[in-house]
C-alpha cells in the first residue's frame, strides 16, 4: 500500500475500492495529476469531483463553516457510503469543485481504500479526488477487471489498479447537500431519507438551488445496450429481475437478486454482461421498495435515458 500511496504522492493515478464502486484517485491537491483524471475518463472539466479522505477529523482541511448536523452525519455514517456536499475550504481548488464553492468529501468503508488514504496521509497527503474508474456516462465498475475492462486503454504503464474484490453496495453513495439549514439529498444511495432524518432530526429540504454533483446527468449509468424499464422482456432480450420473477422463453436471464440490496449489489455488473453477451437490449423489472431501491431507480432512469 506504501507504493501505492507514493504512486499517488508523485502525480499518478490509482484505481481502488471502495464499498460503493472502485474510484479513480489522485492526489486532490494535485492540479495536473487531477487533470489526468479528467482525461483518462473524458469527464466535462466543470464536473466536480468527490474528496476521500481517512477520517472526519480530516473534514476541515476541505470544509468551512461544517454545520452541525453535517457533524451528526459523519459520526453516524463514516465510514460509509455518504458524501456531504460542504462549504470549500481554501485547498478546495476549482479543479475540484469544479468552480463552485462547495465541495464533496466522504470516508469510504473498505478496508483497502482505508489503508491508502492512511498511507497517502503518512506521505503528507491531504485527500484523494476519485470518480468512478470509468468512462464518463458509462456502468460504474465494480470489480478490478472492470476498471481494466474500461480504462485499461487509458491509463499508463505506471499507473495502478488495486484489486479489493467487488463491491459490497454496488451503487454509488448517497450525496447530501449540507450548504443549507437542512440536509438535501441530491442523489440517493444506501443511507436513505429516512436515516438522515433520523440522524439530524430534521427534514430534509428540496433541492432549491443549481448545483452540479456526480451523477447528475440525465443519462448516466449506461451500457451499451439499451435499458428498458416497465415492460416485458421478449426472446432476444435481457432480463434483470428478481428471483420470483420468470424468465421468458428466449430470454436471456442476466441476474435474479432476491432482494433490494443484492439488486443493488449485481445491477451493474448485470448490465455490463449485457454487453459482454452482445445484447441489443436489456429489460429490468426495478424494485418498489423504498431504501436503497430508491437509488436503484434513480440509477436505472438515467440508465435508460427515459426509455
Amino acid at each position: 500500500m506504501l507504493d501505492a500511496a507514493a504512486h499517488l504522492k508523485s502525480g499518478g493515478l490509482v484505481a481502488f475500492p471502495t464499498e460503493t464502486v472502485y474510484g479513480l484517485g489522485a492526489d486532490a491537491s494535485n492540479t495536473k495529476a487531477v487533470s489526468r483524471i479528467y482525461s483518462v475518463k473524458g469527464r466535462p472539466n466543470d464536473h466536480p469531483l468527490i474528496v476521500h479522505i481517512a477520517s472526519m477529523e480530516r473534514m476541515d482541511d476541505w470544509a468551512s463553516d461544517v454545520p452541525e448536523y453535517a457533524i451528526a452525519l459523519a459520526r453516524s455514517f463514516w465510514p460509509g457510503p455518504m458524501t456531504l456536499i460542504l462549504k470549500r475550504s481554501e485547498l478546495a481548488g476549482d479543479f475540484i469543485t469544479g468552480g463552485q464553492d462547495s465541495v464533496g468529501v466522504r470516508v469510504p468503508d473498505h478496508v483497502v481504500a482505508l489503508a491508502l488514504l492512511e498511507a497517502f496521509e503518512k506521505e503528507g497527503g491531504k485527500g484523494v479526488a476519485a470518480p468512478s474508474a470509468n468512462r464518463f456516462g458509462h456502468v460504474s465498475p465494480t470489480t478490478a477487471g472492470a476498471v481494466i475492462e474500461e480504462l485499461g486503454d487509458y491509463l499508463s504503464r505506471d499507473d495502478l489498479v488495486l484489486d479489493g474484490g467487488a463491491c459490497a453496495v454496488g451503487v454509488e453513495s448517497t450525496i447530501i447537500d449540507c450548504t443549507g439549514e437542512a440536509p438535501s439529498v441530491l442523489r440517493h444511495g444506501a443511507v436513505s431519507v429516512a436515516m438522515i432524518e433520523g440522524c439530524t432530526g430534521l427534514k430534509t429540504a428540496q433541492i432549491d438551488k443549481e448545483i452540479r454533483f456526480s451523477g447528475s446527468l440525465e443519462n448516466h449509468y449506461a451500457p451499451v445496450a439499451k435499458v428498458l424499464l416497465c415492460e416485458t422482456a421478449i426472446s432476444g432480450q435481457g432480463l434483470i429481475a428478481l428471483k420470483s420473477i420468470e424468465t421468458p422463453e428466449g430470454v436471456s436471464r442476466l441476474a435474479s437478486p432476491e432482494n433490494d440490496e443484492e439488486f443493488a449489489h449485481i445491477l451493474y455488473s448485470a448490465l455490463r454482461e449485457a454487453d459482454t453477451r452482445g445484447l441489443a437490449e436489456v429489460v429490468v423489472v426495478q424494485p418498489i421498495g423504498i431504501g436503497i431501491a430508491v437509488a436503484i431507480r434513480d440509477r436505472l432512469a438515467r440508465a435508460a435515458n427515459g426509455r
